[in-house]
């Protein structure tokens, strides 16, 4: 690399090149001596027990991440197609979103039967024989005298699931950070030295 001629230095660069030259150091021998590479490996170690107290964090705003997108498509999407689109947006996911959205349509739907006693026990039945994406229709056609919404409410189901898990990711990372300021360390700085350890911009 190209020396850096003097106006171009900062002004930490100009006083540790007066310095080298007071001592007679070449840059190059000054990276080389036994005392610089023990002081920087004892750094590296030092930055990868920083980062590692990073690493539960940086999984859960991952996921964080992942679950908010998810609320997103199913805020937006007609119900038939939230399936597809979910698969489409997370090709790398091993979860079965069809499934997933089943599970926790047939939850819900179990507490509007069983606890608030607000529908009835066939609407259930109708939903756990019934594909996700068919469900609104199935329901409209085979209760038109129902005055409220089937799609709003298997919505409002859908949300609050996830609200919930986006949530309960919001106090673990909380936690985490609480643990570090418990431990004299402030988040903020972890997290830089964490960034820094794996390259992340």
């Amino acid at each position: 690399m190209a020396e850096k001629s003097k106006d171009q230095m900062t002004l930490k660069e100009l006083q540790m090149q007066e310095l080298r030259e007071s001592y007679g150091i070449e840059p190059e021998e000054e990276i080389n001596t036994p005392t610089y590479n023990k002081a920087r490996d004892a750094q590296k170690e030092k930055n990868a027990k920083i980062a590692a107290l990073y690493d539960d964090i940086a999984e859960y705003e991952e996921n964080l991440k992942g679950f908010e997108a998810e609320l997103e498509i199913l805020n937006e999407h007609p119900l038939k197609d939230i399936a597809t689109v979910l698969r489409e947006k997370f090709p790398n996911e091993e979860r079965d979103y069809a499934k997933e959205l089943d599970t926790v349509l047939e939850a819900g739907w179990t507490q509007l039967v069983e606890v608030a006693q607000s529908h009835p026990k066939e609407q259930l039945e109708l939903i756990r024989q019934t594909e996700f994406g068919d469900v609104a229709e199935k329901l409209k056609a085979q209760y038109p005298e129902y005055a409220g919404d089937f799609e709003a409410e298997i919505r409002a189901i859908l949300a609050k699931r996830w609200e919930i898990l986006i949530e309960t990711i919001k106090e673990h990372i909380k936690e985490e950070k609480y643990d570090m300021k418990i431990r004299g360390l402030k988040p903020d700085y972890v997290e830089g030295v964490y960034k820094k350890y794996h390259g992340i911009e």
